[in-house]
């Protein structure tokens, strides 16, 4: 039987829609209680609300308006750069924090936004069903969801409604009509079209970056100014971006001003009827195309990794970058920072422009606000600049986020933020209610300077390892055991427990005083004191990460065969065993990975970065099975290509087989053909792609310089004795 409700009141709530359309505000409603009884209110109101359409996350089955477009949250990021009048998000079929967060992002003003959930004191302990796919459990409370209604027990703007009461729920408040908003150009965006038109317009090597929070009109600005600089002239403006919805806004608004003078419209592209283009291509195709371009406009560029925007931005001559800096891609302020640096050195030149002012709502709405605390979506750090004398005095304790106060967490968090490309208000609840997550924070005078996030996996029965390993079974929640079970091949990997780390953070100026190595030692005393096999890390690899891990005392036991969306670098997993069997589950996957290293490499590795690869083959070197290299007919042979008197293509197998010997590797980091080496003999490139790379003029060219590096090592390498006679 149905619960007795009480009816809304139609003409008091479109009153109220109006009231916020004239004010370009946006509102959350909160439907508490059971939940039948809040889809029965829904089925009376919605039908006498006015708007043009709307969405509903829930089940297709209740979706209470013909007006309203059922979507499955997990493909919320298609509506990027749309607006909706009304959204219903039925929170009791789950809540996946980075979904809810974007899809209020495309709310307009005079939106309303209704989230169905249990009343606000039991979120605590509500089983949210998004928790499963997630690897979270019920076992405990929730501490983000119970933080999440505090936030809302305290917010004057959310309309809170008991449709399961008999009493009638208060109606909201009116906000009245004044002043009337309308949405319009805003002074940010028309200097933003100014600055973009110049830049188009100007000198080479000047890039420009745009920076703003989700609404404030960029992609328009993008749109408006690339229309702009075809009618003035430009032949080529090309536009890329992670995918072909993120530039929908600023095809709509390109076309919007060109108007009579467009010739012809794809999704794809624009023609004018002066033949000039703008045209879309994702950043890929882009680069493997390289067409010629006065222009690039790159749009959403936190979500490409940066060693493609460095690609592109040295590939044409003036190149735009925008990008969201707050919002629940959680990649933005990475970006900032990190394609910063490369800006600096590659061109010293480049331009920033930011926007601030919103444009689909009005500054003082308080929804965007609301959703951004809800979800630190704005979460900053504090830097605190530290000298050496000063790391001696930094504190490393256990830390918990559940517990943190508000301003702590959001400290921490926002350093997280800024450190990492991905780090999603999805992360924040993983963090803060993962029974499985260990953290430390580093700190003075209490003041948050590095954090590091871990989690306890593995532990898998016998016979539920076997599946994993077979490739069976998946289990949520044990990256770092199900990887070297299923992928290095030791079943018993997924039945040793250990600690992954997940996030490891320090802030910027306190960065190179050994903070980061004090955070991990103390994540590897707590695993051993707790009987853990193993610590170990999964991340993009680069040079300089993998050095630090290595200072860790973290061994490389397996690299990934995609490369990262996030980042463009392939994953590297690094372990510090801690128990006699995690020792030797660690030797045996090392060893192995040796033994298949220069097979592997040319096959599936190609493109990886000679100095990585140069330090992943020297610390596999260390763990290549112990028998004796050379024989007699390897080192004769090594000595006829030295002397020019043996060709290189049947010298391959000699020349990796010496790239695995631990001397070797170390004397070859050192020298100057060392990228040359890694290209021909351990990544197998051809010698045009070489000579392409400005590695050498040619295939003589190139021979000459390995056949030097042999000779060299053979008079003069470090531990050369045994090739030096036949």
């Amino acid at each position: 039987m149905s619960p007795a409700i009480a009816a809304p009141a139609a003409d008091a709530w479109r009153a109220f829609q109006v009231g916020l359309a004239a004010r370009g505000e946006r509102r959350l409603v909160l439907l508490e209680g059971e939940r039948e009884a809040a889809l029965q209110w829904l089925r009376s109101l919605l039908p006498s609300l006015e708007f043009a359409s709307g969405l509903w996350a829930g089940k297709t089955a209740d979706v209470a308006d013909h007006r309203l477009t059922a979507i499955e949250p997990a493909r919320a990021r298609q509506w990027l750069g749309r607006e909706t009048s009304l959204i219903v998000w039925d929170g009791w079929c789950g809540n996946p924090p980075d979904a809810l967060a974007a899809l209020a992002g495309t709310l307009k003003a005079g939106g309303l936004l209704f989230w169905l959930m249990p009343p606000l004191d039991e979120w605590k302990h509500f089983a949210d069903p998004d928790y499963e796919r997630t690897g979270l459990d019920h076992g405990r409370a929730h501490p983000f969801a119970e933080r999440m209604a505090g936030i809302l027990a305290k917010a004057s703007s959310v309309v809170r409604i008991r449709p399961d009461t008999v009493e009638a729920p208060s109606l909201p408040k009116s906000p009245g009509t004044t002043p009337a908003f309308t949405v319009t150009t805003t002074p940010d965006q028309q200097e933003l079209i100014r600055k973009l038109v110049s830049f188009g317009q100007g000198r080479r090597r000047r890039p420009l970056v745009v920076t703003s929070d989700r609404g404030r009109g960029k992609s328009a600005a993008l749109g408006m100014a690339a229309a702009q600089l075809l009618q003035q002239g430009r032949r080529q403006v090309l536009v890329t971006a992670p995918s072909r919805d993120n530039v929908n806004a600023l095809f709509r608004h390109a076309r919007e001003s060109l108007g009579e003078e467009v010739f012809q419209a794809s999704d794809d592209s624009i023609e004018t009827v002066a033949g000039a283009w703008l045209r879309f291509l994702p950043v890929r195709d882009l680069l493997q195309e390289k067409p010629e371009a006065e222009v690039v406009l790159v749009d959403e560029a936190a979500a490409i990794p940066v060693s493609l925007l460095k690609r592109v931005l040295l590939g044409w001559p003036r190149v735009a970058f925008a990008s969201t800096v707050h919002g629940y891609e959680g990649a933005g302020r990475g970006f900032a920072i990190r394609f910063r640096q490369v800006l600096d050195q590659a061109t010293p030149h480049w331009q920033l422009q930011t926007l601030s002012q919103p444009v689909r709502w009005s500054a003082e709405d308080p929804l965007e606000p609301l959703i951004s605390r809800l979800f630190l979506l704005a979460a900053d750090h504090s830097p605190a600049k530290l000298r050496q004398a000063d790391a001696e005095a930094v504190m490393i304790a256990p830390w918990w986020p559940g517990e943190a106060s508000e301003a702590e967490l959001s400290d921490a968090f926002g350093l997280l933020v800024e450190a990492h490309y991905r780090t999603t208000p999805a992360d924040l609840r993983q963090w803060m209610d993962d029974p499985a997550a260990r953290s430390w924070r580093a700190s003075i005078n209490g003041r948050t300077v590095g954090i590091l996030w871990g989690a306890v996996e593995g532990g898998l029965n016998e016979a539920l390892a076997e599946q994993v390993a077979s490739g069976k079974r998946r289990v949520r929640g044990h990256l770092l055991p199900q990887s070297l079970a299923s992928h290095s091949g030791f079943p018993e990997a997924a039945s040793q427990r250990g600690l992954r780390i997940i996030r490891i953070a320090v802030t910027p100026r306190a960065r190179h005083l050994g903070i980061g190595r004090r955070l991990v030692a103390a994540a590897v005393n707590n695993a051993g004191e707790t009987g853990l096999d193993f610590t170990g890390t999964s991340f993009g690899g680069s040079p300089g990460l993998y050095a630090f891990w290595a200072s860790c005392g973290l061994s490389f036991v397996r690299i990934g065969l995609q490369q990262e969306a996030t980042s463009g670098e392939y994953p590297l997993q690094m372990v510090r065993a801690q128990s006699n069997r995690g020792i030797k589950l660690i030797q045996q996957a090392g060893a192995r990975l040796a033994q298949h290293w220069p097979v592997l490499v040319p096959l599936n590795w190609r493109d990886l970065e000679p100095e990585l690869l140069l330090r992943m083959t020297s610390d596999l070197a260390t763990r290549e099975p112990e028998e004796r290299w050379p024989d007699s007919a390897d080192i004769r042979d090594l000595q006829n290509f030295g002397r020019g008197h043996r060709g290189f293509k049947l010298m391959v197998p000699v020349l990796r087989s010496l790239s695995l010997t631990p001397e070797f590797t170390g004397w070859l980091r050192t020298q100057d053909a060392a990228g040359l080496w890694c290209r021909a003999v351990v990544q197998g490139w051809s010698w045009s792609e070489m000579q392409a790379q400005g590695l050498c003029s040619g295939q003589r060219n190139g021979e000459d310089q390995l056949r030097a590096v042999v000779r060299d090592f053979m008079e003069n390498g470090p531990g050369c004795e045994p090739f030096a006679v036949v």
